[in-house]
């Protein structure tokens, strides 16, 4: 029989509870530093976060102090993390933390600069145990292999258990391509079992692109001004655009 949303809740917050993950921002529910860990996380690999995330709350443990760093350290230590702007984001978003206080509610994490409804959902679910579920790809994934898209509500009070336990039930066994089934505690009561799908859609490839040049011009930005004769013109563009650079007197540079 297919699984109800209930079923589907109580087997991976039991599955959790023997096969989560050990990830350092799961020891705490600071705001602040969750906020930080969901910023890094998209689009970067957990290994890759777990270092940086690490040394980003050694350097600037409140959002306070992150708010009162110069923008051009938070861009360079922002660096292999890629897609930049979210650290231009985090920054903007930190200073507002700092001036007003911490939300209390998805609305109004939605208000801050780069956050979007999975951030503040995320926040929310894991920080203050609110009765949501932030729906990243993978979550998303297996609500609809296993529920046919139904939307999920968490037991109360049991937001954040459940909410980490989709996110390392869709990293490690519910896979995009290839799930592994057999390993899977919703396997016996799930619609798409022993299936296997084909990749939602293909990444241009980066080698020789125009993110990669970008991604270039900026780690030159992190080692010291560039005379902006020597910077491909759209991409020097983009970077000011984008609040990653500056430009004067025909020098680019990260922002004073």
């Amino acid at each position: 029989m297919p699984l109800t949303p209930a079923e589907l809740a109580d087997r991976v917050l039991a599955w959790y509870a023997d096969e989560g993950r050990d990830l350092p921002w799961r020891r705490t529910r600071d705001p602040y530093a969750i906020l930080v860990s969901e910023v890094m996380l998209q689009q970067t690999q957990v290994e890759r976060v777990i270092e940086c995330w690490t040394a980003w709350l050694a350097r600037w443990p409140t959002a306070g102090d992150l708010a009162d760093a110069p923008v051009a350290d938070v861009i360079s230590a922002w660096q292999g993390l890629g897609y930049n702007r979210r650290a231009v984001n985090l920054h903007r978003a930190c200073r507002v933390l700092a001036d007003e206080g911490v939300p209390d509610d998805v609305a109004g994490w939605r208000r801050l600069p780069g956050v979007g409804p999975y951030t503040a959902a995320a926040v929310c679910a894991i920080c203050f145990d609110h009765d949501v579920i932030p729906e990243d790809v993978n979550v998303r994934r297996i609500l609809d292999r296993a529920l046919g898209g139904a939307s999920l509500e968490p037991p109360p009070g049991r937001a954040h258990d459940l909410t980490q336990g989709l996110f390392d039930l869709g990293a490690t066994v519910c896979l995009a391509r290839i799930p592994r089934c057999e390993r899977c505690p919703l396997a016996d009561g799930c619609p798409s079992r022993g299936l296997r799908f084909e990749p939602a859609r293909r990444q241009a490839p980066f080698e020789g692109s125009r993110r990669q040049a970008r991604g270039r011009l900026l780690d030159r930005l992190r080692e010291g001004p560039v005379p902006l004769a020597e910077a491909d013109p759209e991409i020097a563009a983009a970077l000011v655009r984008d609040g990653l650079a500056a430009e004067r007197d025909g020098v680019l540079a990260l922002p004073g």
